[in-house]
């Protein structure tokens, strides 16, 4: 029993022993650090400095900008607005001046991308249609979404190249190395992607039957106005006439009025699709010049004092682990 108590209190020793020099060697090992930072602490102030002044200078001089313009491809041009918009970006890269002259780009050095991408909108997709657009039940993309959701996975449907082509609005992105002008450059884009002869054709046959559907329109309207004005002059010179109360009574008056509500309905329609069928790639919006803060861009201010004592701390690092060993296996 004596010898066991012996071997147990040897054993305890043994382990406050060793946790005793663990903690010394942590104490050891804090102490040299702030021993590290006492020496260097003029290089360490140096090189944060150094790095944000740097950083702070780079972003300052930092011209990369993008800008947007959402725009909607009318009579199915969809496919020709990617496609004029993918050459457009092989002739950037090909710095072809002169093909982008011809088109009337003037200066197009500080453009490195322009590409095109749906405005992913499920819902607008779903629910606006030509045909039933107030009832999404029986709506042709409202059927087609749930039929392809049910093979697969309903977000792959969604970011599909062949549905997303489908969806209304479309945004360009120009990626630029500097600021992009309405005038040189954004005007001159939208002018090509318009240029279509096709479609020029389209839009002129499409807005000229709506034009003739509007007229057509209003006219049935004043042949239906006249009738109400008629009927409303016999009610006041034949206020107490049987023949009156009879014809009231069959004739279709309320048809004619619901009728004339929706030729104005239709009216009202058809002059808010000639407001944006003017032109085969309509411009809903155009946000120019929006500083590129993606990446690194805008935050070397940052990035650079930390990059600078990291590289030291690393480099000391190494210079001290190489000096310990080799004093021991030299």
């Amino acid at each position: 029993m004596s010898q066991k108590n012996d071997d147990q209190e040897i054993d305890l020793s043994v382990i406050g022993q060793k946790i005793s020099g663990f903690i010394d060697s942590i104490g050891h090992g804090v102490y040299k650090i702030i021993r590290f930072f006492q020496k260097k602490i003029i290089i360490i102030a140096i090189l944060f400095i150094v790095g944000a002044v740097l950083g702070y200078f780079l972003d300052k001089n930092n011209d990369s900008y993008t800008s947007e313009i959402v725009v909607i491809p009318n009579f199915g041009s969809t496919d020709d607005l990617y496609a004029r918009v993918d050459l457009l970006q092989s002739r950037v890269a090909e710095n072809d001046t002169v093909f982008l002259k011809q088109i009337g780009i003037s200066s197009s050095k500080n453009i490195g991308l322009i590409a095109v991408e749906p405005v992913i909108d499920i819902y607008n997709f779903v629910s606006n249609s030509p045909i039933n657009a107030n009832n999404t039940q029986n709506n042709p993309n409202f059927e087609l979404v749930k039929l392809l959701a049910e093979d697969g996975d309903i977000n792959k449907i969604i970011k599909d190249e062949v549905t997303s082509k489908n969806y209304a609005y479309h945004r360009i992105k120009i990626s630029s190395n500097g600021h992009v002008s309405q005038q040189k450059q954004v005007a001159p884009i939208l002018n090509y992607l318009n240029s279509s002869a096709f479609f020029q054709n389209q839009r002129k046959v499409t807005m000229a039957n709506i034009e003739t559907k509007i007229s057509e329109n209003q006219m049935i309207i004043a042949q239906v106005n006249s009738v109400l004005a008629q009927f409303e002059n016999n009610i006041k010179n034949n206020q107490k006439s049987e023949k009156l109360i009879y014809n009231n009574e069959n004739n279709q008056l309320n048809d004619l009025i619901i009728n004339k509500n929706n030729l104005i309905s239709e009216i009202g329609n058809l002059k808010l699709q000639l407001s944006y069928l003017d032109e085969i790639i309509k411009p809903k919006s155009i946000v120019l010049n929006q500083k590129n803060n993606k990446g690194l861009n805008g935050k070397m201010g940052k990035v650079l004092p930390i990059l600078f004592l990291f590289l030291f701390f690393g480099l000391s690092f190494v210079l001290f682990v190489n000096k310990k060993f080799h004093k021991k296996y030299a």
